[in-house]
C-alpha cells in the first residue's frame, strides 16, 4: 500500500484532489478537519463521481453519503468528558486526573453509496457494524 497526501486548504482543491488522486487512489481516508467537515457533501459526492470508496472516523461524513466511519462513539467520550467535570467541581485537581482513552468506537457503514460505487460490503463486515444505513 502507498500512502499519497494531497494538501486541502480550500474548497476549490478538494476537486483537484480527486481530479490528481483519480489515477492512482483506490480509497480515500477522509481526515477530520473544519475544511472537510464543512464540505462533507462534496466530498462524497466526488467520491461516489469517482467510484472510490471512503472512510472517515466521524458517522456524519457517512450521513453525508460517505461510505464508511470508525472512530470513536462520541457519546461515549462526551460521557467520561461529564464525568471529569464532575471531579474537579467537587474538589479534585486536573492534573491529578489520569489521561484517559476511549473504550468503545463505532463502525458505520453506508449500503446506499456502496451500491452506488459497486462494492459489495461482506455480510460478516456488516454484522460487526454498529449502524447501517440502508
Amino acid at each position: 500500500m502507498q500512502l499519497q497526501f494531497l494538501d486541502v486548504r480550500s474548497s476549490d482543491d478538494i476537486e483537484t484532489a480527486f481530479r490528481l488522486g483519480k489515477t492512482s487512489a483506490n480509497a480515500v481516508l477522509v481526515l477530520e478537519t473544519p475544511l472537510n467537515n464543512t464540505q462533507r457533501s462534496q466530498i462524497a459526492v466526488l467520491a461516489v463521481k469517482n467510484r472510490l470508496p471512503t472512510i472517515s472516523n466521524t458517522p456524519e461524513y457517512i450521513e453525508s453519503g460517505g461510505l464508511m466511519s470508525c472512530g470513536a462513539g462520541l457519546i461515549d467520550l462526551h460521557r467520561r468528558a461529564a464525568t471529569y467535570v464532575d471531579k474537579i467541581l467537587k474538589g479534585a485537581k486536573p492534573a491529578d486526573l489520569p489521561v484517559e482513552q476511549p473504550t468503545k468506537f463505532e463502525l458505520v457503514i453506508n449500503l446506499k453509496t456502496a451500491k452506488q460505487i459497486g462494492l459489495t460490503i461482506p455480510p460478516n463486515v456488516l454484522a460487526r457494524a454498529d449502524r447501517v444505513i440502508r
